[in-house]
């Protein structure tokens, strides 16, 4: 029987990789998660790439959550579990376009920032560098800061693509993501 966790977070973590090396992220309708996977870092310097396609168009049951920011890739931080501490890029469709942000927590409370908009179907640089104090997160050449708190080199886990705050996909929605 101890055989049978193990067994089973490997066939629920098993991933997709296309041919150009991104593994593929899907967010299946009436669902906030892509993957359950646990991969820790210490790095404090990260550069990936992603491709959205037309499925991160989406419109919300709730006009107000259109304004909600999706996760798409960050690390927990200050030693503490994602909601606690953490840093993300996050996405949203909204007027019509793609946005990126920078996402946020902080002692439990979250702020966000946008960074960028984006193209669909369009290879997007994203690179994450943490010092003591800040955060730096570029996209496509552009690039915002914001404060950190804590100023030690914890070891961090990788967080993963999330639909949503209180509403799930409306649709099956697929990120690539080469990191």
């Amino acid at each position: 029987m101890k055989w049978l966790l193990p067994l089973l977070f490997l066939i629920i973590s098993c991933k997709k990789t296309d041919a150009d090396g991104y593994t593929i992220y899907k967010i299946k309708k009436g669902k906030h998660r892509s993957v359950y996977r646990y991969k820790r870092h210490a790095k404090q310097e990260f550069e990936l790439q992603c491709i959205f396609d037309e499925s991160a168009k989406y419109t919300s049951l709730d006009p107000v959550n259109q304004y909600d920011i999706n996760k798409l890739w960050g690390l927990s931080d200050c030693g503490k579990h994602h909601m606690e501490n953490s840093i993300r890029f996050g996405w949203r469709w909204l007027n019509d376009s793609l946005e990126i942000h920078w996402f946020k927590h902080e002692e439990g409370v979250f702020t966000h920032d946008k960074i960028a908009n984006v193209e669909l179907n369009e290879t997007n640089f994203l690179s994450l560098s943490i010092t003591e104090d800040t955060y730096t997160l570029c996209v496509n050449g552009i690039t915002k800061s914001t404060t950190r708190t804590c100023s030690r080199n914890y070891k961090r886990y990788k967080l993963y693509p999330y639909f949503g705050g209180d509403e799930v996909a409306p649709h099956d929605i697929t990120i690539k993501i080469k990191d």
